[in-house]
């Protein structure tokens, strides 16, 4: 056999037993007398050694053929180190090698396979499969591995289904754009690939699976940040006979147990914040709670100045840095012009300095007198040492930005250590959202998403004011999931599509095998989607997703290991009858 043993699991207990051990060269010290060789696989690193006086000349000779990466396999016993290594698992022991059989050679390889490598992000993307030997990379994809065994643990316990759906499916109008697949046997036609497995879920309760859940790949032609990937993992589920706090109960006990396990703490029931609340505190849906810096809105105490900029602003609105009075000018100039960036897109920021000696001045002091500015620090219940900050404008657009000005601060500031969690449900969400481009509604979940019960009459004369039953489970400023209870009703459905914009044909064409299966008595039912990969990334104190992927895309999303997206040759266009109508 290859190997008795693996490199991380040796120790002083194994003394003088003979093993055979086989994994990758990661560095030689050739001493010249005598030659020390770190043997790597996926559980560790063991010592070997070859000298002068234990070991024959054939024997080393062998050894001063090895190179970096080089796949071998040895037989020798097991000895005390001299100068051990308290650092790993096997630093008490060494091999003193009796055999050794070159396996495979290896090139030099692109980057040094270590944990420190000097390998930049698209040379290690290419070489994705050397990267993978090291250690940060390895250790990601093995957290991975433990966090989705214990969500299909926790989800077998609670009597959920683990139940594949299709990949190859129907192209549908709402959501992001589909990756679209052709059909050499239906010329002419695509399949798509899904951007969740939503209407099959549903599909399943009314087949009466009750509970369903699946750990599955799921696409989006969208473009790409740091936290999404055109294919990506979802745990996708789904309840039947369940309201919404069925729903949170599940899946805040699954996330709690998860936060449990990595942090030893009980995080008890977690918070629940309203979607308008969370927009007027904190300025968008998925905020991060790990502190504070909460909205305070001061139109009333500041306009009717005579200064313009306020006096002409839907809204005036500000956050209280605390302890950040000592900011010099040049670090306020610093953080204006950081809003003023076009990401942001501020046209300028104003600012007051609640002084340690009392003293309170602003950018502002030749429009506000001492009065007036203490008005303003009171409202804010600001302290001694405190900088306040204020943006005005359109009442949505400043509140967006104001709000990535909060964030910048918490990251400035330490306060968003990746080690605490704050996880949050952010709830009634509005049902639908007005587009001023194509004149119409669209879902702001998606079509299936039921109204509260209380606001379902708002369908019929202000549907802009309806909320949905909708939720979304938030971590750390990031969303890391989201659900809603469904709509079961065929009649209700149907205004739904209307709504949308959808003509009575379109909708039959796009849903109709849904709204038939809805006239076969369809059960209550709501879900809940998680993404894999953020959760994942989150848990581990990350934010960015394509560590913890095993072959991730690039920022182009393209795989430059494979080259892919790529050509396909013209017999191949020709046989899916698309050559023309690419040539056209």
């Amino acid at each position: 056999m290859f190997r008795t043993h693996t490199n991380g699991e040796l120790n002083i207990q194994n003394l003088n037993e003979n093993v055979t051990l086989s994994g990758w060269v990661q560095t030689i010290r050739d001493k010249g007398f005598m030659i020390w060789i770190d043997l790597r696989d996926r559980y560790g690193i063991t010592q070997l050694v070859f000298d002068a006086d234990r070991s024959s000349a054939e024997l080393l000779e062998s050894a001063n053929k090895l190179g970096r990466e080089f796949v071998i396999q040895i037989e020798g016993k097991v000895i005390e180190r001299v100068s051990k290594n308290p650092k790993i698992p096997t630093g008490e022991i060494e091999i003193l090698v009796e055999k050794l059989t070159i396996l495979n050679e290896s090139e030099v390889p692109p980057f040094t396979i270590e944990d420190q490598t000097d390998g930049g992000e698209e040379l290690r993307m290419k070489y994705r499969y050397l990267d993978i030997r090291r250690n940060p990379v390895k250790d990601k994809l093995i957290f991975r591995h433990k966090m989705a065994q214990k969500i299909r643990n926790y989800l077998s316990e609670k009597d959920f289904i683990e139940v594949e759906t299709p990949v190859l499916i129907k192209s549908t109008p709402e959501g992001a754009r589909d990756f679209v697949v052709p059909s050499r046997m239906n010329p002419g036609q695509f399949y798509a690939l899904p951007q969740s497995p939503q209407t099959f879920k549903q599909l399943l309760m009314i087949g009466g699976m009750d509970r369903y859940f699946q750990i599955v790949k799921c696409f989006r032609d969208e473009d790409l940040r740091a936290d999404r990937q055109p294919e990506f993992t979802q745990i996708d589920c789904e309840m039947a006979f369940v309201e919404q706090e069925d729903v949170l109960e599940i899946f805040e006990g699954m996330t709690g147990t998860l936060l449990k396990d990595i942090t030893g703490k009980d995080f008890g029931k977690f918070p629940r914040m309203t979607f308008d609340d969370a927009m007027k505190k904190y300025g968008n849906d998925k905020p991060d709670i790990r502190f504070g810096m909460e909205f305070v809105e001061v139109n009333e105490l500041v306009k009717g100045k005579d200064f313009k900029i306020f006096d002409d602003a839907k809204l005036i609105v500000g956050i209280n840095a605390e302890g950040c009075a000592e900011y010099t000018r040049k670090q306020i100039d610093e953080l204006i012009d950081w809003v003023k960036r076009p990401q942001i897109g501020a046209s300028g920021m104003i600012w007051i300095k609640f002084q340690q000696d009392g003293i309170i001045t602003s950018s502002v002091n030749k429009f506000y007198n001492e009065e007036d500015l203490a008005k303003i620090v009171e409202k804010f219940g600001a302290k001694k040492g405190d900088l306040i900050l204020l943006m005005s404008g359109n009442e949505n657009k400043v509140r967006t930005q104001l709000s990535a000005l909060r964030m910048e601060l918490g990251n400035r500031l330490g306060l968003r250590n990746p080690k605490d969690f704050a996880p949050l449900w952010v709830i009634d969400f509005p049902l639908l959202e007005w587009d001023e481009e194509t004149e119409r509604f669209h879902a702001m979940h998606h079509p299936f998403t039921a109204p509260k019960p209380e606001d379902e009459y708002l369908l019929e004369t202000e549907p802009g004011k309806a909320r949905a039953n909708a939720y979304d489970l938030i971590l750390n400023g990031n969303e890391i999931g989201g659900g809603s209870v469904r709509i079961f009703d065929k009649d209700l459905q149907a205004k739904m599509f209307q709504l949308l914009g959808f003509t009575q044909e379109e909708a039959e064409s796009q849903f109709g095998f849904l709204m038939n299966a809805f006239k076969y008595g369809a059960p209550p039912h709501a879900g809940l989607a998680l993404g894999f990969d953020r959760l994942v990334a989150i848990l581990d104190g990350n934010e960015v997703i394509r560590d913890y992927i095993a072959f991730p895309k690039n920022n182009s999303g393209r795989d430059v290991m494979i080259d892919a997206p790529s050509k396909i040759a013209d017999e191949q266009l020709e046989e899916l009858e698309l050559k023309l109508n690419l040539i056209s």
